[in-house]
């Protein structure tokens, strides 16, 4: 016998779903053949082993795509690759496409406030390493070099591609699935020592010492609670944290000289502050402030 369900039944999840609107933001509509939950597993062993050419490119050849940037970081497409194959297993009709469309979903952005953080967030904080490295004495080339417009701005395009070969995976593909595993904190702090991991080889390559790789990890892990904080208050929207990525790799590089002057320590715990602050404010379980129901 099918149990009976009443109007009062469907007036609880009608509040349900608009309790959980108001909480995440607006979500993606429904499609047909998405399954309820994406493990981690299958996705994250097809991003390394898809890595492993170009990790053995880097090892073969000095070439660097920019100053300090090994022709290993061509990997940063692989996210994106892993994922187009999965979905393209998962028989969803217009699927690649609907992925593929997500690098361009800047109208989910809905509250075109959060532009402020997703491109001055992470140049505020370069900003503030600079000033307290000022202050503290540290080694800094002086008068500072200057970079002209245009360089700027076409390696912006380059580490925006590279972004959302990232997003599009990490972020597009993998993070709502583990949202409903674990809590938006946890998601991020669990992605963040993925992208530690897997980016462990082209640091070596570069030749990066312990000490410097041990701090990065520590700002790639608060990057990463920051990407999910604003994915979840950005209408989920890749085209924001992918920004936020290329403008987070473009201030590094600007740096003096080429991020060679970059103290890693005063950028892991500027960054790590911001993310507590983050937790703080907005909430660690969905780092979106919930309104009154």
């Amino acid at each position: 016998m099918e149990p009976l369900v009443t109007a009062a039944d469907h007036e609880v999840d009608r509040a349900r779903g608009a309790v959980a609107h108001r909480r995440l933001g607006p979500l993606p509509p429904p499609r047909a053949g998405v399954p309820a939950s994406r493990p981690p597993g299958p996705f994250l062993a097809r991003v390394f082993a898809l890595s492993i050419p170009f990790w053995l490119l880097g090892l073969a050849t000095d070439a660097q795509l920019l100053p300090g940037l090994s022709v290993s970081v061509l990997a940063a497409l692989c996210p994106l690759a892993a994922a187009l194959m999965l979905v393209g297993r998962e028989g969803r009709t217009g699927g690649v496409k609907a992925l593929l469309l997500r690098s361009l979903d800047w109208r989910r952005i809905r509250d075109k406030r959060w532009y402020v953080p997703v491109l001055l967030l992470m140049p505020f904080i370069d900003v503030l390493v600079y000033g307290s490295m000022r202050w503290m004495e540290l080694p800094l080339p002086l008068p500072l070099p200057r970079t002209a417009v245009l360089p700027a701005l076409l390696m912006f395009l380059v580490f925006f591609v590279g972004a959302l070969g990232e997003e599009l995976g990490w972020s597009g593909y993998l993070l709502d699935p583990m949202q409903q595993r674990w809590p938006a904190w946890q998601a991020g702090a669990i992605l963040g020592a993925v992208a530690v991991v897997w980016h462990l080889v082209p640091l070596l390559l570069m030749q990066r010492p312990p000490a410097w790789i041990a701090w990065w990890a520590l700002y790639a892990l608060a990057s990463r609670v920051l990407i999910v904080w604003l994915y979840n208050n950005t209408g989920r929207s890749v085209f924001a944290v992918a920004l936020f990525h290329a403008t987070l790799n473009l201030s590094f590089a600007l740096f003096p000289v080429a991020g060679s002057h970059f103290d890693m320590r005063l950028g892991g715990l500027a960054t790590a502050l911001a993310a507590a602050i983050v937790l703080f404010v907005w909430g660690p379980r969905t780092l979106v402030r919930s309104r009154p129901a």
